[in-house]
């Protein structure tokens, strides 16, 4: 018997890792045979078979209140208690209705009981989840201790009480080893890691009219060569590295793109980068173009290009991050079949680096020998296509979807047993 599975999250549209990796499980769940229903403060599902509430956003103005109220103060005041329990009440009976109106039997919160950026609609989530007993896997990307700016705050109590929460009922899942280790010393909860994942087992469809369209949108020309670092453009995605690069190719064909935009984190890392690709003569390339997440089901959002149309313009992909919880632009790349730089982040290195991937690496920073294996794979297309084919194999054994629909039938069985 299919469930109806309820997807829950403050945001739910564009191209943010989060929105990613729910757009997957939901097809997952549906190959599987369930029907799938969103709730979320920002969404581009289809409106028949979601619940859009405003307040639910992490940017609405009065969870942004909230927040400079919060985050980095030690004591919070009675008035900002209030505004929260408030909060808190109003987004409570906005789920009931949600989960009343699509007879949700599985609830799937994404991150929204991970980090606190809204914390009275983590609390009421806890709280229903409490209250109804209603099965629950709770998905979680990254956690509150992971990031600096949630160090100092003033709501320790609430923190504790539902990021996430240890109730019966519920089944945890996170992305990486060093999340399921440190939520289990620090809240004692078991988890399992289901790790990002793609469609492996169905390679890309790969529009070359597509391709040309978007590489004009862009302003290139038929001899530019793209370095694409596909990434939004935050301090930690380590883009001065891809910088560099390009400057040490010293080809004036060679062009880096940026794919995603600018302002979940504000506006000043990207002007530094723009001055500093200017300073060493880099021409860069940022993406004006908004595009739309490719696993989004809805009707009607064909004309916008998706992140499946960028990768195909790339000759090379940079990713310099100097901190992922997981890596879902790794992925893409290997789905592509590019060739790839790589900083050998913490989780890559524990998790990912052990499968037996062919990549170039860097560790923290760019040597004139990582340079040199960049110009060798450049200019040899056999030592590409070994390589590249090589990292398509190992992706298929590890994060196809295939290892998702293993983990998520093992999660289903623990709370509706075996279907007959």
């Amino acid at each position: 018997m299919g469930k109806n599975i309820g997807f829950i999250s403050t945001r739910f549209a564009g191209t943010d890792g989060v929105t990613l990796e729910a757009s997957k499980w939901a097809q997952v769940f549906r190959q599987m045979g369930h029907q799938c229903f969103w709730f979320a403060g920002e969404l581009d599902k289809s409106p028949e078979r979601s619940v859009l509430v405003s307040e639910a956003f992490f940017l609405h103005q009065k969870n942004q209140w909230i927040n400079e109220r919060i985050l980095g103060k030690r004591v919070r005041s009675s008035e900002v208690s209030d505004a929260i329990q408030s909060l808190k009440t109003f987004l409570k009976i906005q789920i009931k209705e949600f989960i009343q109106k699509f007879s949700i039997d599985l609830l799937v919160p994404q991150n929204v009981l991970t980090i606190p950026m809204h914390v009275p609609l983590g609390m009421a989530i806890t709280e229903i989840i409490a209250e109804t007993q209603i099965p629950t896997i709770a998905h979680h990307h990254d956690f509150y201790w992971e990031r600096t700016r949630f160090s100092v705050n003033a709501v320790g109590d609430y923190i504790r009480m539902a990021f996430p929460p240890n109730l019966p009922n519920m089944e945890h899942v996170v992305i990486n080893s060093a999340a399921q280790e440190e939520l289990a010393l620090r809240t004692g909860i078991a988890s399992f890691i289901i790790p990002n994942i793609l469609d492996f087992d169905n390679p890309p469809n790969v529009s070359d009219e597509r391709t040309l369209e978007l590489r004009q949108a862009i302003g290139l020309s038929p001899d530019d060569k793209v370095i694409l670092q596909p990434t939004r453009i935050v301090q930690r995605k380590g883009i001065e590295h891809a910088i560099g690069l390009v400057k040490d190719l010293d080809d004036p064909r060679f062009k880096l793109v940026i794919s995603h935009e600018a302002g979940d984190e504000g506006y000043e890392y990207a002007d530094w980068l723009k001055t500093e690709a200017r300073e060493k003569g880099v021409d860069l390339r940022l993406f004006s173009i908004r595009m739309r997440d490719p696993w989004n089901e809805q009707p009607g959002m064909k004309s916008e290009y998706t992140l499946l149309d960028v990768y195909p313009c790339a000759d090379f992909i940079t990713y310099p991050s100097l901190y992922e919880g997981f890596g879902n632009a790794f992925l893409e790349t290997i789905y592509f079949k590019k060739p790839t730089l790589i900083n050998r982040y913490a989780i890559f290195v524990r998790d990912i680096e052990p499968k037996g991937f062919d990549l170039i690496v860097m560790d923290g920073f760019l040597t004139q020998k990582t340079v040199q294996k960049v110009k060798e794979v450049l200019s040899s297309s056999k030592r590409r296509n070994q390589m590249v084919d090589h990292n398509y194999q190992v992706a298929q054994r590890y994060y196809s979807y295939s290892v998702l629909r293993r983990w998520l039938n093992i999660l289903m069985t623990n709370f509706f047993g075996m279907e007959t």
